[in-house]
């Protein structure tokens, strides 16, 4: 789903969010630092890009609030750029319970099978039964007015004990092989039932993480580490990447990220409707 400048109701708050958001994107490395408490001008900017994404309508007596159940991503590109991209897509996940295939001896057809599972994610969603994968795309400049997002859906009065993902990346999330993973993207927005904005970045504050040989970490946050600290019950929950391919998304410039096994509470979502745009 795409969002564009109809959703906005009023000129002139329509007009001062689009330059407060603007400025969000061609600003960040300025406003937030790795390993550094955000200022609050982050903390203004950054809530006038959730007001900007509608939040998604719900059924409750087909879904009831606070069991986490689905992720759907979206991209928010109200200028068409088409440099944006967020879609479930087959075979790209962090594998478990996944089999690999064992040629026979003239390399003609298939002897057999084996078992593989990536010790990053020894445990996953039992639902995903095609390996998907989150793709998160931002191609060329950061300050382009567009974002790839997530939203985690049925979250509302939930109350965090653990959130967190798995990111395809060789070894700690500060090096550079893999999905990027920078101190903003890509980051939980998370808006909680008293109307605060707090924000957990991919490598900002720093993670528990399971590291393994094969390119992938499984990355989980306290509610206590995020910033601000998360005390009370939750009313929304939004996957946000919006570091492009400049030094502002540094430092591997790689602008994408791939994920899976999206966290709460302990309740994974490793699939969704794969059907990008």
């Amino acid at each position: 789903m795409k969002f564009g400048c109809s959703k906005l109701r009023g000129a002139p708050v329509a007009v001062f969010s689009l330059v407060l958001v603007t400025l969000t994107v061609i600003f960040w490395p300025a406003v937030v630092l790795r390993g550094q408490v955000p200022s609050s001008t982050f903390q203004q900017l950054n809530a006038a890009l959730m007001s900007l994404l509608p939040e998604p309508v719900i059924d409750p007596l087909v879904s009831p609030p606070g069991r986490f159940n689905a992720v759907k991503p979206q991209e928010f590109d109200p200028g068409r750029t088409n440099l944006v991209q967020a879609a479930w897509l087959n075979a790209i996940g962090c594998p478990t319970g996944a089999s690999i295939a064992i040629p026979n001896s003239s390399f003609t057809g298939v002897a057999g099978f084996a078992p593989f599972t990536d010790t990053a994610c020894a445990t996953g969603d039992p639902n995903d039964q095609h390996n998907e994968g989150l793709l998160l795309v931002k191609t060329g400049p950061t300050e382009n007015f567009a974002s790839a997002t997530a939203e985690l859906i049925n979250v509302k009065g939930i109350t965090l004990t653990e959130l967190g993902y798995d990111i395809r990346k060789l070894g700690a999330t500060a090096n550079l092989p893999g999905s990027h993973c920078g101190a903003g993207a890509p980051r939980f927005n998370v808006i909680t039932d008293d109307g605060v904005l707090h924000f957990l970045g991919c490598n900002s504050p720093p993670p528990a993480q399971v590291f393994s040989a094969t390119g992938w970490i499984r990355l989980r946050w306290s509610p206590a580490s995020a910033f601000p600290p998360i005390l009370t019950t939750v009313r929304r929950i939004v996957i946000v990447f919006d570091e492009g391919q400049d030094p502002s998304g540094g430092p591997d410039q790689f602008g994408a990220a791939i994920l899976d096994n999206i966290d709460v509470n302990g309740q994974m979502v490793g699939h969704g409707a794969t059907d990008a745009s």
